[in-house]
């Protein structure tokens, strides 16, 4: 399957529908739990931190993912500090819409942040992570955004995307066809298949951001990876 080049996603325009918007932020909270997407970044975040630390979640969209490393860092008894941000702060107050508890959660700070022009200094963090980011963005912007990642990292990165292939599109297309409320995830759940990297072109954008993938993990039906780099 080619890589999709010549569409945007919904998600990438105008985000003038709240109440959409809000719909697709419970749609992919119930999709990264089904899926087991977002139990891969807890894997992989806790292979670089499994004593705790300092994460930033950048394209956070409803921050589901920093929400439950916090909770398995409770859980596990570590301390673990998360910084999750959004380019958009429409994305954010939806966020907060959907689940409000984000406000008050210990452990997370919400922020407006660019993942292509990070306002933190080098190594302001132990680790840095962005989940279903990077499928949005051509390959100069990618390494940009992932090259950022890497700066402001002391361990490494955490990058989590789905895996472009016919399978995976056919699992999105039902999936939003079938579990779905926005009309933004019922346009760009498949879409966003047909515009991921592969796990080999994903790691070869990591190395040329000037980081090493070091690890690896792969969902149930392959449809999603996580890759841990150093």
């Amino acid at each position: 399957m080619d890589r999709l080049t010549d569409m945007e996603e919904l998600l990438d325009g105008p985000l003038d529908d709240p109440a959409a918007l809000a719909a697709n932020l419970r749609d992919l909270r119930r999709l990264n739990s089904l899926t087991g997407g977002a139990r891969l970044s807890v894997r992989a975040v806790r292979s670089m931190l499994p004593d705790g630390g300092t994460v930033l979640d950048v394209g956070t969209g409803g921050a589901d993912i920093p929400a439950l490393l916090l909770s398995d860092a409770r859980r596990r008894g570590v301390r673990l500090d998360v910084t999750a941000t959004d380019a958009r702060p429409e994305v954010l107050a939806a966020a907060r819409l959907v689940d409000p508890a984000l406000a008050t959660m210990p452990g997370l700070v919400l922020a407006i942040a660019d993942g292509r022009a990070l306002p933190w200094p080098d190594g302001s963090f132990d680790v840095a992570h962005a989940s279903l980011v990077i499928h949005h963005l051509e390959p100069g912007d990618a390494i940009v955004l992932l090259g950022e990642l890497h700066r402001v990292a002391r361990s490494g990165i955490v990058v989590n995307d789905l895996d472009r292939a016919w399978t995976s599109w056919l699992g999105a297309w039902l999936l939003a066809r079938t579990l779905a409320r926005s009309p933004y995830t019922r346009h760009d759940a498949p879409m966003s298949v047909r515009r991921a990297y592969t796990r080999d072109e994903m790691a070869d954008l990591i190395r040329e951001a000037g980081a090493t993938p070091t690890v690896s993990f792969a969902g149930f039906a392959r449809h999603r990876y996580a890759i841990a780099a150093s």
